[in-house]
Protein backbone atom coordinates (compact mmCIF):
# COMPACT_ATOMS: atom_id res chain seq x y z
CA UNK A 1 0.00 0.00 0.00
CA UNK A 2 2.86 2.39 0.84
CA UNK A 3 4.58 1.62 -2.49
CA UNK A 4 1.31 2.40 -4.33
CA UNK A 5 1.08 5.78 -2.60
CA UNK A 6 4.66 6.66 -3.54
CA UNK A 7 4.19 5.57 -7.17
CA UNK A 8 0.91 7.53 -7.40
CA UNK A 9 2.57 10.68 -6.01
CA UNK A 10 5.42 10.34 -8.51
CA UNK A 11 2.99 9.86 -11.42
CA UNK A 12 0.78 12.78 -10.36
CA UNK A 13 3.82 15.06 -10.16
CA UNK A 14 4.06 14.83 -13.97
CA UNK A 15 0.40 14.50 -14.98
CA UNK A 16 -3.07 15.15 -13.62
CA UNK A 17 -4.15 11.65 -14.64
CA UNK A 18 -3.47 8.31 -13.00
CA UNK A 19 -4.49 4.83 -14.13
CA UNK A 20 -4.61 2.00 -11.62
CA UNK A 21 -5.01 -1.51 -13.04
CA UNK A 22 -5.39 -5.00 -11.64
CA UNK A 23 -2.03 -6.26 -10.43
CA UNK A 24 -0.57 -9.20 -12.32
CA UNK A 25 2.61 -9.09 -10.28
CA UNK A 26 4.19 -12.52 -10.08
CA UNK A 27 2.81 -13.75 -13.40
CA UNK A 28 5.20 -14.92 -16.14
CA UNK A 29 6.20 -12.37 -18.76
CA UNK A 30 6.50 -13.82 -22.26
CA UNK A 31 7.16 -12.09 -25.60
CA UNK A 32 6.70 -13.08 -29.22
CA UNK A 33 8.35 -11.41 -32.21
CA UNK A 34 6.20 -11.82 -35.31
CA UNK A 35 6.29 -10.46 -38.86
CA UNK A 36 3.56 -10.03 -41.48
CA UNK A 37 3.63 -8.95 -45.10
CA UNK A 38 1.01 -7.07 -47.11
CA UNK A 39 -0.29 -10.41 -48.45
CA UNK A 40 -1.12 -11.69 -44.92
CA UNK A 41 1.82 -14.11 -44.70
CA UNK A 42 2.82 -14.26 -41.01
CA UNK A 43 5.49 -16.05 -39.04
CA UNK A 44 6.75 -16.16 -35.49
CA UNK A 45 10.44 -15.30 -35.45
CA UNK A 46 11.17 -15.90 -31.77
CA UNK A 47 9.57 -16.20 -28.38
CA UNK A 48 11.29 -15.11 -25.18
CA UNK A 49 10.63 -15.47 -21.49
CA UNK A 50 11.67 -13.23 -18.62
CA UNK A 51 13.16 -15.11 -15.69
CA UNK A 52 11.82 -12.45 -13.34
CA UNK A 53 8.04 -12.30 -12.91
CA UNK A 54 5.84 -9.48 -14.14
CA UNK A 55 6.45 -6.36 -12.08
CA UNK A 56 10.14 -6.28 -12.96
CA UNK A 57 10.83 -4.19 -16.09
CA UNK A 58 11.82 -6.35 -19.09
CA UNK A 59 15.03 -4.33 -19.42
CA UNK A 60 15.95 -5.24 -15.83
CA UNK A 61 15.22 -8.95 -16.23
CA UNK A 62 17.25 -11.88 -17.48
CA UNK A 63 15.55 -12.99 -20.70
CA UNK A 64 15.80 -16.46 -22.27
CA UNK A 65 15.04 -17.42 -25.87
CA UNK A 66 13.26 -19.64 -26.55
CA UNK A 67 11.02 -19.80 -23.48
CA UNK A 68 11.90 -22.61 -21.09
CA UNK A 69 8.92 -23.05 -18.78
CA UNK A 70 5.95 -22.93 -21.16
CA UNK A 71 4.07 -26.11 -21.92
CA UNK A 72 3.53 -26.92 -25.59
CA UNK A 73 -0.12 -25.92 -25.15
CA UNK A 74 0.81 -22.53 -23.61
CA UNK A 75 3.45 -21.89 -26.29
CA UNK A 76 1.00 -22.57 -29.13
CA UNK A 77 -1.86 -20.67 -27.44
CA UNK A 78 0.28 -17.52 -27.18
CA UNK A 79 1.79 -18.03 -30.67
CA UNK A 80 -1.69 -18.32 -32.22
CA UNK A 81 -2.80 -15.20 -30.36
CA UNK A 82 0.27 -13.26 -31.54
CA UNK A 83 -0.54 -14.06 -35.17
CA UNK A 84 -4.20 -13.07 -34.63
CA UNK A 85 -3.08 -9.75 -33.08
CA UNK A 86 -0.74 -8.77 -35.93
CA UNK A 87 -3.48 -9.63 -38.44
CA UNK A 88 -6.21 -7.83 -36.47
CA UNK A 89 -4.23 -4.59 -36.35
CA UNK A 90 -3.11 -4.95 -39.97
CA UNK A 91 0.54 -4.54 -39.08
CA UNK A 92 2.84 -4.92 -42.07
CA UNK A 93 6.35 -5.43 -40.75
CA UNK A 94 7.65 -6.47 -37.37
CA UNK A 95 5.63 -6.61 -34.16
CA UNK A 96 6.46 -7.48 -30.55
CA UNK A 97 3.64 -8.82 -28.40
CA UNK A 98 4.12 -9.12 -24.64
CA UNK A 99 1.98 -11.29 -22.40
CA UNK A 100 1.32 -11.81 -18.72
CA UNK A 101 0.70 -15.54 -18.18
CA UNK A 102 -0.70 -16.87 -14.93
CA UNK A 103 1.81 -19.51 -13.75
CA UNK A 104 -1.01 -21.59 -12.23
CA UNK A 105 -3.43 -21.65 -15.16
CA UNK A 106 -3.69 -20.81 -18.86
CA UNK A 107 -5.10 -17.35 -18.13
CA UNK A 108 -3.20 -14.60 -19.90
CA UNK A 109 -3.39 -10.93 -20.83
CA UNK A 110 -1.75 -9.03 -23.64
CA UNK A 111 0.15 -6.31 -21.81
CA UNK A 112 1.88 -4.60 -24.72
CA UNK A 113 1.89 -4.54 -28.54
CA UNK A 114 4.78 -2.74 -30.24
CA UNK A 115 4.51 -2.50 -34.03
CA UNK A 116 8.14 -1.44 -34.38
CA UNK A 117 11.68 -2.62 -33.87
CA UNK A 118 12.77 -2.59 -30.23
CA UNK A 119 15.42 -3.91 -27.84
CA UNK A 120 13.51 -7.20 -27.86
CA UNK A 121 13.68 -7.27 -31.67
CA UNK A 122 17.45 -6.89 -31.52
CA UNK A 123 17.67 -9.81 -29.08
CA UNK A 124 15.36 -11.92 -31.28
CA UNK A 125 17.53 -11.19 -34.35
CA UNK A 126 20.72 -12.12 -32.53
CA UNK A 127 19.15 -15.23 -31.00
CA UNK A 128 17.74 -16.60 -34.25
CA UNK A 129 19.95 -15.16 -36.98
CA UNK A 130 16.77 -13.76 -38.55
CA UNK A 131 17.49 -10.24 -39.91
CA UNK A 132 14.40 -8.50 -38.49
CA UNK A 133 15.41 -4.94 -39.41
CA UNK A 134 16.25 -5.91 -43.00
CA UNK A 135 13.04 -7.92 -43.40
CA UNK A 136 10.91 -5.15 -41.83
CA UNK A 137 12.39 -2.62 -44.29
CA UNK A 138 11.58 -4.89 -47.25
CA UNK A 139 8.05 -5.51 -45.95
CA UNK A 140 7.48 -1.74 -45.67
CA UNK A 141 8.26 -1.54 -49.39
CA UNK A 142 5.56 -4.10 -50.17
CA UNK A 143 7.82 -7.10 -50.77
CA UNK A 144 6.29 -10.47 -49.83
CA UNK A 145 7.94 -12.69 -47.20
CA UNK A 146 8.53 -15.59 -49.66
CA UNK A 147 10.36 -13.16 -51.99
CA UNK A 148 12.85 -11.94 -49.38
CA UNK A 149 16.04 -13.98 -49.21
CA UNK A 150 17.39 -14.43 -45.70
CA UNK A 151 20.63 -12.45 -45.88
CA UNK A 152 22.10 -14.40 -42.96
CA UNK A 153 21.52 -17.97 -44.18
CA UNK A 154 21.69 -17.13 -47.88
CA UNK A 155 19.51 -20.20 -48.50
CA UNK A 156 16.12 -19.76 -46.86
CA UNK A 157 13.55 -17.04 -47.42
CA UNK A 158 12.05 -14.72 -44.83
CA UNK A 159 8.92 -16.90 -44.57
CA UNK A 160 11.02 -19.68 -43.00
CA UNK A 161 10.26 -19.72 -39.26
CA UNK A 162 13.45 -20.08 -37.17
CA UNK A 163 13.69 -23.05 -34.83
CA UNK A 164 16.18 -22.91 -31.97
CA UNK A 165 17.97 -26.00 -30.66
CA UNK A 166 19.96 -23.83 -28.23
CA UNK A 167 19.26 -21.13 -25.64
CA UNK A 168 20.20 -17.48 -25.73
CA UNK A 169 20.30 -15.50 -22.49
CA UNK A 170 20.26 -11.70 -22.14
CA UNK A 171 21.63 -10.46 -18.84
CA UNK A 172 21.12 -6.78 -17.99
CA UNK A 173 24.00 -4.53 -17.01
CA UNK A 174 23.78 -1.56 -14.67
CA UNK A 175 26.02 1.49 -14.49
CA UNK A 176 24.83 2.71 -11.10
CA UNK A 177 27.54 5.37 -10.87
CA UNK A 178 25.52 7.36 -13.44
CA UNK A 179 22.45 7.46 -11.21
CA UNK A 180 23.24 8.97 -7.84
CA UNK A 181 20.51 8.74 -5.16
CA UNK A 182 18.56 6.16 -7.18
CA UNK A 183 17.34 2.96 -5.55
CA UNK A 184 19.48 -0.02 -6.47
CA UNK A 185 16.46 -2.34 -6.28
CA UNK A 186 15.03 -3.65 -9.53
CA UNK A 187 11.37 -2.94 -10.20
CA UNK A 188 8.96 -1.54 -12.75
CA UNK A 189 11.30 1.20 -14.02
CA UNK A 190 14.37 0.48 -16.15
CA UNK A 191 17.81 1.47 -14.86
CA UNK A 192 19.99 -0.93 -16.85
CA UNK A 193 22.07 0.36 -19.75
Amino acid sequence: EEELKILAQQALAHSSQLIIDKSLKGWKEVEYEVVRDAFDNCITVCNMENLDPLGIHTGESIVVAPSQTLSNKEYNMLRTTALKVIRHFGVVGECNIQYALNPNSEEYYIIEVNARLSRSSALASKATGYPLAYVAAKLSLGVALPSIKNSVTGVTTACFEPSLDYCVVKIPRWDLSKFIRVSKNIGSSMKSV
